[in-house]
C-alpha cells in the first residue's frame, strides 16, 4: 500500500491502484471507524488524507462506505456463519477484513467471489494471525456455499483483481 507522502508533486500517486490496494485501503478505513464508531467515513477519509496516512482511490472510498452502510446487515451475516464465536470475541482485524468481503459478496456482484475471499484472507495474513486468517476464509467460504454465491464468476470484474 502506497501512502500519500508517495504523491508526485502533482498530487497524483502517478501509479495505477490495483483493486488489491483499493481493498486494502478499505480495510484500513473499516478498520479505523471500528475504533471511531459515531465518526462519518467521509471525516476518516478526510483525516487519513489530512495525516497522510492513505490516499483512498473511489473503488475504496465505495467499497468501506458501503459496507458501513450495510453494517449490521453484514454483521447479523458474520454473526450467523461464526458458529460458536460471538462478534466480540472477532479480533479486529478479521472482523473488518470479514466485513469487506461481505460486502463485494453481498452488494457488489461484478467481483468474483474466490477474489473476494482470498483478499480477505491475504489481508488477515498481512495484519493478523495465521488462525485469522483461516477461521476468516471458513467463515467466508461459509458464506458463499450457504447464500449460493460461489458459482458467481464477477465476469464484469476488471482483470487484475
Amino acid at each position: 500500500m502506497f501512502t500519500a507522502r508517495e504523491r508526485n508533486s502533482e498530487g497524483s500517486t502517478g501509479k495505477f491502484m490495483t483493486r488489491s490496494q483499493s481493498r486494502e485501503q478499505a480495510f484500513a478505513l473499516l478498520f479505523e471507524k471500528s475504533f471511531n464508531p459515531e465518526t462519518d467515513m467521509d471525516d476518516i477519509i478526510s483525516l487519513s488524507l489530512e495525516n497522510e496516512l492513505i490516499e483512498p482511490d473511489e473503488f475504496a472510498s465505495m467499497l468501506a462506505q458501503t459496507a458501513w452502510d450495510k453494517l449490521f446487515s453484514i454483521d447479523d451475516i458474520i454473526e450467523k456463519y461464526s458458529k460458536n464465536w460471538k462478534k466480540h470475541r472477532i479480533s479486529r482485524v478479521a472482523l473488518s477484513a470479514m466485513r469487506l468481503s461481505i460486502c463485494e459478496l453481498m452488494y457488489i456482484p461484478e467481483v468474483p467471489v474466490g477474489t473476494s475471499i482470498n483478499e480477505a484472507v491475504e489481508l488477515c495474513k498481512k495484519y493478523a494471525t495465521a488462525e485469522d486468517a483461516s477461521f476468516v476464509n471458513g467463515v467466508l467460504g461459509s458464506v458463499a456455499r450457504e447464500e449460493k454465491l460461489a458459482d458467481r464468476s464477477g465476469s464484469d470484474a476488471p482483470k487484475g483483481e
